[in-house]
């Protein structure tokens, strides 16, 4: 089976082509590349928020040959609809690969400079300010809703059927304030167009320096980020699962990988299997509350 592995191209399932799943699927192939580990092919099977993908991994042979590159909406869309899979028991997590927090930014014209105004000015009208989402159940949604869950405020959330829109919206002042990626929003922060108030990993992220997170802003113990890992078919041995996360672990350390991650808005994590199946564990029961007591369903 290693030797299959060395000397058979390799496939990484992701969603459609152009998107942040796409592009992390990319430099992991990449990297994996450069680190001699042959033929890496990017195979794109967008739609049902991932479940094709899922299931074009799930039911592939488990030698190691067909990886998952997916986002925690692997695990957290079936605590929001009925999907054909179990993330726990048909897929073995090979490694986090790399985490994003989302910035909390909101029109210039909104008289607050930092979160503990942002929570005095919802609290003292409730139900007056909004937030843009690209999508129920979304990174940016859940962290909204979190946000709102621990501040104790009424927030009212205007959807949008993607980001860009989303985006408009906010620098026009449609909308106030939005949960949204550095990669969406970096670029308006500094042009002066949207202002940061805080970012959503709990402790402060370098492709932000200088904003801080939300946790030491008056709300203590807030955390969600977005977060890219790798699957392999269950069944697959677990020296192979071994041999994968080493490859995949040093090449997401080359410092050429780091830093196209970081351009794009990513931290490179690189995690042993263990510790990812721990963040899956986590993840799981902190949004699963979340998400059952805000009564989230996917769009």
């Amino acid at each position: 089976m290693a030797q299959d592995i060395q000397s058979k191209p390799r496939r990484i399932v992701t969603l459609e082509a152009g998107g942040g799943n796409d592009n992390v699927a990319r430099l992991l192939a990449l990297g994996l590349t450069n680190e001699g580990g042959g033929r890496v092919i990017v195979e794109n099977r967008g739609g049902a928020s991932g479940v094709v993908a899922a299931e074009t991994v799930i039911k592939a042979a488990p030698d190691g040959l067909t990886l998952l590159s997916i986002s925690g909406s692997l695990w957290t869309l079936p605590l929001m609809q009925p999907v054909p899979y179990d993330p726990v028991q048909d897929l073995m997590p090979v490694t986090l690969a790399v985490s994003s927090p989302n910035i909390l930014v909101v029109n210039p014209a909104l008289p607050v400079k930092t979160v503990r105004q942002l929570i005095a000015l919802a609290k003292a009208r409730p139900g007056a300010l909004n937030y843009s989402t690209a999508g129920a159940g979304s990174s940016g949604h859940l962290s909204a809703e979190l946000f709102r869950v621990m501040a104790g405020v009424d927030l009212v959330r205007v959807a949008y059927k993607g980001g860009a829109a989303s985006m408009t919206d906010l620098i026009s002042g449609q909308v106030q304030m939005s949960f949204t990626s550095t990669g969406s929003a970096g670029g308006h922060v500094q042009s002066g167009r949207l202002r940061a108030l805080a970012v959503t990993s709990a402790k402060p992220s370098a492709l932000l320096p200088g904003v801080p997170p939300v946790a030491t802003e008056g709300l203590p113990g807030y955390e969600l980020v977005s977060t890219y890992g790798v699957f392999a078919p269950a069944r697959t041995p677990a020296a192979v699962i071994e041999r994968i996360n080493q490859g995949l672990v040093r090449a997401l350390r080359t410092p050429e990988i780091k830093e196209r991650f970081f351009k794009a808005g990513a931290e490179v994590v690189a995690s042993s299997p263990q510790e990812f199946a721990v963040v899956i564990w986590s993840d799981t029961q902190k949004l699963g509350k979340l998400i059952r007591d805000a009564k989230i369903r996917s769009d």
